[in-house]
């Protein structure tokens, strides 16, 4: 059996109730924020889809556990031994653009089976757009087959990078602005979708500073699986060390020369 055989219903299943709970509150008057002891937000759709999901996973007799942004999970490094695989998820990646009525948010869904992420779903409700991809099988966005750009050269690359803000050091900052600096056009996005732009062609790589493996888990399968590369700022395939680069894999070794 395939993995998209295997987990492709209840992923499925998991995303089609998701985009309903998260478009009931989106820009609705009811919604409410609130802060989590890291000041990150928080709104009444992260816990609903979360909660929504964890029962879906024990429905449906799989053997999977389950780590979450809201709720957690047995542990938060990779699950490298035993044959019982786990689903990782972001119920609402971008809360903060979602409580402000901003469209760039989603739900990250990945399967991880001895350390791999083997499945991988990416919802975009308000965006209408969904990209999914199965360890093999290629990269898909709304069902169209999807690949990386053809850009060889950094210096005619389009990037997208996570903002420079107070929360980084000045040596963090300086080496976000080189890369900035370094190609023909840039912009500040961060989060789930500028990956997602590398994966379908539109830029040419991607910059996430710090991050949570739910933040990460279905994006690095669906770029490569669309022909690119995601590592670490030391090549390292993982979603476990916060930073996180991806790209056409044709610029990934200038990118990381930048950035290390």
């Amino acid at each position: 059996m395939g993995y998209r055989e295997e987990y492709g219903l209840l992923l499925d299943s998991i995303v089609q109730e998701g985009d309903v709970i998260a478009m009931r509150y989106f820009r609705a008057v009811e919604m409410r924020v609130d802060r989590k002891g890291d000041g990150s937000a928080v709104t009444q759709a992260d816990r609903g889809v979360e909660e929504m999901a964890r029962k879906k996973v024990a429905a449906s007799g799989l053997a999977l556990d389950v780590l979450g942004e809201e709720m957690g999970g047995r542990d938060m490094e990779a699950a490298s031994s035993g044959d019982r695989a786990r689903l990782i998820i972001d119920p609402i990646d971008g809360t903060e653009e979602f409580s402000r009525g901003i469209p760039t948010f989603g739900t990250l869904l990945g399967i991880e089976h001895r350390g791999e992420i083997v499945a991988g779903m990416v919802s975009a409700p308000a965006l209408r757009t969904r990209w999914f991809a199965y360890r093999g099988e290629g990269a898909f966005c709304d069902g169209k087959k999807i690949h990386v750009s053809s850009v060889s050269k950094l210096s005619e690359a389009m990037i997208f990078t996570t903002g420079t803000g107070p929360k980084k050091n000045a040596a963090d900052r300086a080496k976000l602005r080189r890369l900035h600096d370094a190609v023909r056009n840039s912009r500040s996005l961060g989060g789930f979708w500028q990956h997602m732009l590398v994966a379908e062609g539109a830029i040419d790589a991607a910059v996430d500073w710090t991050s949570m493996p739910w933040d990460l888990a279905p994006l690095g399968l669906i770029v490569e699986e669309a022909g690119g590369k995601s590592t670490n700022l030391l090549g390292e395939r993982t979603i476990y060390s916060g930073q996180f680069v991806s790209s056409n894999a044709q610029i990934h070794d200038e990118v990381l020369g930048i950035l290390k």
